[in-house]
């Protein structure tokens, strides 16, 4: 069945965010000669997305699915029942280190692999777990650096294809090559407006026809997005704005990492290619993407977004769990009063980035994370400030938090900014950036373990660990409540 996204939207901007990590093939791991790894049970074929050492009876339930968990097998009694859990949690590999416990990989072990389909792989007595995960993460930082930059090779050609005198078309093409398969510009009523690429099978060919009526929002409400699965090919199709029922359809042989963040760009361009009726700040708007799109500096394009002095970063995550796609994201950016949203990397938060500042509210549906109202030369900080408002918003369970600096009132006001600010680099100085956030959120919280982990997506313990850290490194006594506003102030001028 299609898998589709609820909610009819406008057009929005592309993710201008990283795409997600492509996983790593377990045969890649296995190349690595320095490591000595050998598979000796289960498929060739795994897909690793992190890895995971844990040597409890039953790991299943802090497996989150995709790991090669490594284990010496301290306390594995039934090979069966053991590999047979870890399917069941969805992992992706075994890595099994023959001391200190045992010699050899148990045969009981290797059979249970080969019968439950579980990748087995045994590790080397010289080779420290900790060195399978370096290279696990050099392998992902190598796949990550790749498909970034084919994002981004992507989303310049496609900007580029906008700009030619028959736009359309070039953008489908670019899009065919991008993505190696076809895509398709279909009116409300399911004719071929533009084709570009090879022509599917035609029991494909009808499999992207009848996705296509998923999201047609001419005669009744629809999802912005499907997509669908017919023997190896991967479907797509994404309603464009404008109201004239259009759909892109999408039809190819694979299905990478990066390829919903080309297909969001496409989706705006056409878009905005396609609209009935542009008016002069329209236009302008539109320019102003697309040069976003080329690289401009936000700062020259800031007069065609409508001339505000002031922005609001807002940071936002759906209620629910699920993906949030680029034209979903784009309604929210409307009931905001915005077109520039940044639909992130799926599951991150989405950014949109508003006008002024007193028009924020909450959203059905989102929990909402405002920055103070900042020029546009300081969004980097204002981002930073909605990263906090938003967690803080989560781990507090409210609909909408925002930043609030406290500036010219208070206390604070009555000492000079250069003074406040010499003394916060001077008492924070033993502190990475990842401690001082996690002790300015734990702060903020009152000493909240588990609101803290919520609001910074870390486990509890890693939220200990740091704060104790802060307390070693700062020689204070955090439990004072004098340190504590001291701290606090001094965080609050960073």
């Amino acid at each position: 069945m299609p898998e589709t996204s609820a909610g009819v939207a406008p057009p929005s901007p592309p993710p201008l965010s990283a795409p997600p990590t492509p996983p790593i093939p377990l045969t890649e791991l296995l190349a690595r000669e320095e490591l000595g790894l050998h598979r000796i049970a289960g498929p060739a074929e795994a897909d690793l997305l992190w890895v995971h050492t844990s040597e409890m009876a039953d790991p299943y339930p802090y497996l989150l699915g995709g790991e090669l968990l490594l284990s010496a097998g301290v306390l594995l009694k039934d090979p069966d029942a053991y590999v047979a859990r870890l399917v069941e949690a969805g992992a992706a590999a075994l890595g099994f280190g023959v001391t200190p416990v045992f010699d050899t990989v148990p045969q009981a072990l290797i059979e249970a692999c080969d019968r439950h389909g579980l990748p087995l792989v045994e590790v080397p007595p010289e080779v420290p777990f900790t060195a399978i995960a370096r290279a696990v993460w050099r392998l992902m930082a190598e796949a990550r650096h790749r498909e970034l930059r084919r994002v981004t090779r992507a989303q310049q050609a496609l900007a580029t294809a906008a700009a030619r005198p028959d736009p359309i078309p070039a953008v489908l093409h670019q899009l065919a090559a991008q993505l190696e398969g076809r895509a398709v510009l279909l009116s409300a009523d399911g004719e071929e407006l533009h084709v570009a690429g090879r022509r599917p099978a035609p029991d494909i060919g009808a499999a992207l026809t009848r996705l296509t009526r998923v999201v047609s929002t001419v005669t009744r409400p629809a999802p912005t997005s499907a997509t669908d699965t017919v023997r190896e090919a991967h479907l797509s199709a994404y309603a464009l704005g404008g109201g004239q029922g259009l759909v892109l359809a999408l039809a190819t042989d694979r299905r990478e990492a990066g390829d919903h963040t080309i297909a969001g760009v496409a989706v705006v361009l056409l878009s905005l290619l396609t609209a009935p009726h542009q008016g002069a700040d329209a236009a302008g708007r539109s320019a102003a993407l697309v040069r976003m799109l080329l690289g401009a500096d936000p700062q020259d394009v800031a007069p065609l977004l409508g001339g505000a002095e002031q922005w609001t970063v807002v940071h936002a995550r759906r209620s629910g769990d699920g993906p949030v796609d680029p034209l979903t994201a784009g309604a929210l950016g409307a009931a905001l009063g915005s077109a520039l949203v940044d639909a992130g990397r799926g599951r991150d938060a989405v950014r949109v980035l508003v006008p002024g500042g007193d028009r924020i509210t909450p959203q059905p549906g989102w929990t909402l994370g405002a920055s103070s109202a900042a020029p546009i030369t300081a969004l980097d900080l204002a981002d930073g400030q909605a990263t906090r408002a938003l967690g803080r918003a989560v781990a507090t369970r409210t609909p909408l938090a925002h930043h609030h600096t406290g500036a010219g009132a208070g206390l604070a006001a009555l000492i000079p900014p250069d003074q406040a600010e010499a003394h916060a680099r001077a008492l924070l100085a033993p502190l990475t950036d990842p401690l001082a956030e996690t002790l300015r959120c734990w702060l903020s919280l009152h000493g909240s373990w588990d609101r803290t982990a919520t609001a910074l997506q870390v486990h509890r313990n890693t939220v200990r660990q740091r704060i104790a850290r802060c307390a070693a490194l700062l020689d204070a006594d955090l439990d004072d409540m004098d340190v504590r506003t001291e701290l606090w102030f001094a965080l609050r001028q960073r």
